[in-house]
């Protein structure tokens, strides 16, 4: 088994962005094809212009192949961009590359769905399938069917 870092070791907090704290395991089941999602409601970042906060949750929902992601690893990852300028559509881009560079998986999408400021919320998503592969026709079809049906104010 190979050593992870984070998991079972005393919690240091990221005050920068950081990739290198991804760590991935050993996908034990790379024969079946199932979804990880990860739900991940305490997302923070800073709008690049103003400095000011920016409050989201994270949706991450993958198909793994031989890799996946470790989840200590992931909201050490996620805690990185605190500090970090970076516009919601932009964050949500580096965190699917991100994933997609780390472990290499089947299929992967990542929606952000940040509060309002101002009035107006963003909630931009990316996804990405294995090029190639049925999962590439299955990226397409899930970005061209997405949020069909948008929120209303009270379900948000």
């Amino acid at each position: 088994m190979q050593s992870l870092k984070s998991l079972g070791a005393h919690t240091t907090y990221p005050t920068d962005y950081d990739p290198s704290l991804l760590e991935t395991f050993e996908n034990k089941h790379p024969d079946v094809e199932y979804f990880v999602k990860f739900n991940c409601p305490e997302f923070t970042s800073l709008c690049p212009i103003t400095g000011q906060p920016d409050f989201a949750t994270i949706y991450i929902s993958y198909i793994p192949q031989s890799k996946m992601v470790e989840s200590k690893s992931l909201k050490l990852y996620l805690f990185s961009f605190r500090n970090h300028g970076g516009f919601h559509e932009d964050c949500i881009n580096v965190i699917a590359k991100d994933l997609i560079a780390l472990m290499d998986p089947r299929y992967l999408e990542v929606w952000g769905k940040f509060t309002p400021r101002g009035g107006i919320s963003i909630d931009p998503y990316v996804n990405y399938g294995k090029i190639g592969t049925k999962y590439e026709q299955m990226a397409q079809h899930r970005l061209l069917n997405h949020d069909l049906y948008p929120e209303k104010i009270g379900n948000r």
